[in-house]
């Protein structure tokens, strides 16, 4: 956890994503982590202000009226910023090892997504992940980058069960290394015409890539859409990034007509 910088003054700003309702004179009681990092890391006393956020009641200031090893105590006194949209795609993913899986969480975060969902493939190879680290993963990239929504991390699944029960009319943009399918640009440039305003989810493969079953369950698939990310192969963790800025750019809140996050 660390304070992003503010800008203007070029003195870390404290921003803590909380669970609690926020309003003008809501008073907030921090957990053990955000007490140590508070008390310990940040030296905060009594009086002074941070930031707060809850992905519903847009961002508010705060002042700590109590802090001790153990318990703190804040009040917000002042809204600092109106809730805005996160943009409404998915990120989904075959995890990968824990390094890479951390940052696939914190820039997916930063890019906007509104919920990550990792998945089971044939060629997986980290088949076991914790839960409570993409979470923490995501709250950490949100309070540094003043996101001031945190993505849903949807529990591990199967892609055959995920694909079985997709969500339609959510189209999904498979990102398919053979080649053969348009330039993913094209293929959301093309939707974007359309202006049918679906939402969408970007599935990104393991190392090694889909298998052959799997890569035709998913062609077979009335709700997906076969993109390419160009003639270099990629880390996943790279594709990911590369897939969502070009979703962003063009039917996200990058657009010039949108304005920005």
């Amino acid at each position: 956890m660390a304070a992003p910088i503010d800008l203007k003054t070029g003195t870390p700003r404290i921003r803590l994503f909380v669970r609690q309702d926020l309003s003008h004179g809501a008073t907030i009681e921090l957990p053990d982590d955000q007490i140590h990092y508070l008390f310990h890391v940040m030296r905060q006393k009594a009086g002074d202000s941070v930031l707060l956020f809850n992905g519903r009641d847009g961002e508010w200031a705060a002042t700590i009226d109590t802090i001790t090893k153990r318990s703190a105590t804040l009040r917000a006194t002042s809204q600092t910023r109106l809730q805005d949209k996160t943009p409404d795609v998915w990120l989904l993913f075959a995890p990968i090892k824990s390094a890479r899986l951390d940052y696939v969480v914190q820039k997916a975060t930063e890019l906007g997504v509104a919920k990550i969902w990792p998945v089971l493939t044939k060629r997986t190879n980290a088949r076991r992940i914790k839960d409570s680290r993409l979470v923490a993963n995501a709250i950490e990239a949100a309070e540094q980058c003043n996101c001031l929504n945190v993505p849903e991390i949807a529990p591990l699944e199967d892609l055959a069960d995920v694909l079985r029960d997709w969500p339609e009319p959510r189209l999904l943009a498979f990102c398919d290394e053979s080649l053969t399918a348009p330039p993913a640009l094209d293929v959301f440039r093309a939707e974007s015409t359309k202006k049918t305003g679906n939402p969408w989810a970007i599935l990104i493969g393991p190392e090694g890539g889909f298998d052959s079953e799997e890569q035709e369950l998913l062609r077979a698939a009335a709700f997906v859409r076969g993109v390419n990310l160009g003639p270099r192969i990629m880390r996943a963790d790279t594709a990911a990034v590369a897939a969502l800025s070009l979703w962003q750019a063009v039917l996200g809140d990058w657009r010039g007509d949108q304005g920005h996050q």
